[in-house]
């Protein structure tokens, strides 16, 4: 059974939200980005839509990428939306970050989760709604809808995870040791933790779990599943920013 570390952390609901105003949307941009009428670009925060090149040279098109921009314009092209704020209000690209609303209350993030047509991607600073979005996400996983029955957004295997290095993926096993290093945490998923797929937990997070009530070093012989970018650090690695990532 998995340990589901967002229920301990980070659930909270749309009541905790600040209102970031209203305005109508004039464009989809992909899956989880979108234009206002007064301006502003909006990212969807706390989900990953398939990826668009979007002017990207040599960049690959996701699968069901298109899928899910049309799903998006469906439901909120041409409507208005209220911005709500959990966290961060702009991220590095000058964007907004926010969870939509329409005005019947559906919630936009909610809906591409459900429709299996974005993941739950969650930061540090905007942890706001994961539990929510964790359920929602799990229902469609279970019922293979969207992306989930697509291989390329399939959960990996601990072994699988270094085919599938620079990309972001959902990987599940079993932990088999935990170790605090100079503040920061191991969990290894294999023998060798030189070779072997690692979720790594720098002591600035590490401090956020203990923070949560989790303490990292108990998910020793625990099945969790972990998710982020796959990077090559003696083996397969994700780094573990904050405890959404880990369920």
């Amino acid at each position: 059974m998995l340990v589901f570390v967002l229920l301990l952390s980070g659930g909270a609901g749309a009541e905790t939200l600040t209102s970031g105003g209203a305005a109508r949307v004039t464009e989809i941009i992909d899956g989880d980005t979108i234009t206002l009428d007064d301006g502003r670009q909006v990212r969807l925060v706390g989900i990953q839509a398939p990826k668009l090149p979007l002017g990207r040279r040599d960049f690959k098109t996701w699968p069901l990428a298109d899928e899910a921009k049309h799903a998006l314009e469906k439901m909120i092209s041409g409507r208005v939306v209220e911005l709500r704020h959990g966290g961060e209000k702009i991220d590095r690209h000058g964007r907004t970050l926010a969870h939509l609303f329409l005005e019947n209350g559906v919630w936009a993030q909610g809906e591409m989760l459900k429709a299996g047509m974005a993941r739950v991607y969650t930061f540090p600073d905007n942890r706001e709604m994961a539990a929510s979005m964790y359920a929602i996400e799990h229902m469609a996983r279970q019922d293979r809808r969207g992306i989930w029955d697509h291989p390329f957004y399939a959960v990996r295997t601990p072994e699988e995870a270094s085919e599938r290095l620079g990309t972001f993926q959902v990987v599940e096993g079993v932990v088999m040791d935990a170790v605090k290093v100079k503040g920061v945490v191991y969990l290894n998923f294999g023998a060798d933790w030189r070779k072997d797929f690692t979720v790594m937990i720098p002591s600035g997070a590490t401090r956020m779990f203990l923070k949560d009530g989790i303490d990292p070093l108990s998910f020793k012989g625990k099945k969790i599943r972990a998710r982020g970018w796959l990077k090559e650090r003696n083996g397969p690695m994700i780094e573990a920013s904050h405890p959404e990532q880990l369920e």
